[in-house]
């Protein structure tokens, strides 16, 4: 490990290799890229402190980059100890990122380097899962007062930090970047239906055609798996709580059922939920013999590992990234990663194109924060949709894609009520 005030990366000679990786994604992020130049042009962050808790992998890496261009001081730490990785971080170190940060880290280290990265007093917090601001409110309130905003990225950290405002705890704004249109409708969906089956294919190097995959959950994540599922040929059940959700899926063209149920037919199992312990006890207990179980929710609780350590009477590791949990009638239960978010602990998380929208949301929510301090009151807002509608222009047209423009006629009309029938 090598660490000095600046950093803690587990090999900082590994910096070249990480820096290969962040160019090559760079290539593949023109809105990043678009935001980066003129951030770099005007550094408007120019005296700020930025901390960060993010999956530190390249992309992630290339959105530290653009704001540290910016003019920013930028701290990190990882949002989860798997999904870090020791090149790309040691790049970060080279390139002047306060960064703190080990795959595979325990839990100690986690909050160590969380507390590390935040000794900056930062004005501005990006998170991913609300670890960071939580833990500020805990235990660091003396940099309360430092704290322009803050920005959140997933949909678990966004209900944290809504329950933090109903309660009356939060003590600065923050932007749920999740709830912007070009996030959750592309990162959610599109990055995270290819990115899980990227790690579950990854790890068990399995057919998926013609087996029975059950997906928790059918939120914009849980949309995205079972599309794809759908598309490599696997016949889909979706278990869901909400009978909106449920009703939509059915006519999405999935099977539909409860999680008793389904629990009898999955050859793979996929939570995306956001709550805990949604596959448990009475589930292991009649799954069949050889049963994949992933996840592809933040934290590693939707799938109940207590319950698989108490019923299983051996636990082994077949492969990297497969735990087997063999049951006293002799079945075989595999968890991937460690029930932790399976596209990131076991791949290379979403792809690049998707993460573009999701980062430059992030990189102007920064901005956002900062132009209104002092301005905002202590909730969770959704940026402007002008910063949303900005960011789907600039991927068309790196796409190649022309869209139609309203007539001044068709403007007025649209803005009128006199025309009936």
């Amino acid at each position: 490990m090598d660490c000095t005030r600046e950093y803690c990366v587990r090999d900082i000679s590994l910096a070249p290799e990480g820096e290969k990786k962040i160019d090559w994604v760079s290539r593949f992020m023109p809105v990043l890229q678009s935001i980066g130049r003129d951030f770099e042009g005007r550094k408007p962050f120019k005296g700020v402190r930025i901390a960060a808790t993010l999956h530190l992998e390249m992309k992630t890496a290339f959105l530290l980059l653009t704001l540290k261009a910016g003019g920013a001081e930028v701290s990190a730490a990882a949002s989860n100890p798997l999904s870090t990785q020791d090149d790309v971080v040691a790049a970060l170190a080279k390139n002047g990122v306060k960064v703190y940060a080990i795959r595979g880290e325990n839990r100690e280290e986690y909050y160590e380097f969380m507390h590390r990265a935040l000794d900056i007093e930062p004005n501005v917090i990006i998170d991913d899962g609300a670890d960071m601001i939580s833990t500020l409110m805990r235990e660091r309130e003396e940099l309360v007062e430092n704290v322009w905003g803050a920005s959140e990225e997933t949909t678990t950290g966004v209900v944290r930090l809504r329950a933090m405002e109903r309660e009356g705890l939060l003590k600065f704004p923050v932007i749920a970047v999740n709830d912007s249109l070009t996030k959750y409708l592309f990162d959610n969906r599109y990055g995270t239906g290819q990115s899980t089956w990227d790690g579950i294919m990854r790890s068990t190097n399995l057919l998926i055609a013609g087996k029975n995959v059950v997906v928790v959950g059918y939120g914009w994540c849980g949309r995205g798996i079972a599309m794809r599922a759908k598309g490599l040929g696997a016949t889909v059940t979706v278990v869901e709580v909400d009978p909106i959700r449920a009703l939509e899926a059915r006519m999405d063209g999935f099977n539909v059922t409860n999680m008793l149920d389904a629990a009898k037919i999955g050859d793979i199992f996929i939570t995306a939920t956001g709550d805990v312990n949604c596959i448990r006890r009475e589930h292991f207990e009649v799954m069949k013999d050889g049963v994949i179980l992933a996840n592809s929710g933040h934290f590693d609780v939707e799938i109940s590992k207590p319950d698989l350590e108490a019923l299983a009477v051996e636990i082994s590791r077949p492969r990297p990234n497969v735990t087997e949990y063999r049951m006293a009638d002799g079945r075989r239960l595999y968890l991937l990663a460690e029930g932790r978010l399976v596209n990131l602990a076991a791949a290379d998380g979403h792809p690049a194109e998707i993460m573009d929208m999701s980062f430059a949301l992030q990189a102007k929510a920064a901005e956002y924060i900062m132009e209104n301090r002092g301005k905002l009151e202590p909730r969770v807002y959704v940026l402007p949709r002008e910063i949303d509608e900005r960011v789907a222009r600039i991927k068309l047209e790196a796409m190649g894609v022309r869209i139609e423009e309203l007539t001044e006629e068709q403007r007025r009309y649209l803005g009128s009520w006199e025309h009936g029938t």
